[in-house]
């Protein structure tokens, strides 16, 4: 089963890299964090919902070692 995680891949929290490998592990994360980039440039709440993804989402260590 699939699980929405942060990455070990990370540039500040994982969460774009998690949720590029959720989408499609084989698309390099470089695509989404541009993509969010844009977003973000247009309107602020998108950074709001990263932290508090940053928060709540588990990291793929914890998921692994279970």
């Amino acid at each position: 089963m699939k699980r929405l995680t942060r990455s070990n891949d990370k540039l500040v929290a994982g969460v774009i890299s998690g949720i590029s490998n959720y989408v499609n592990p084989e698309l390099d994360p470089v695509f989404f964090r541009l993509a969010f980039a844009f977003i973000t440039f247009s309107q602020p709440y998108p950074i709001l919902i990263y932290f508090g993804m940053a928060l709540i989402l588990p990291t793929e260590d914890v998921i692994l070692s279970k």
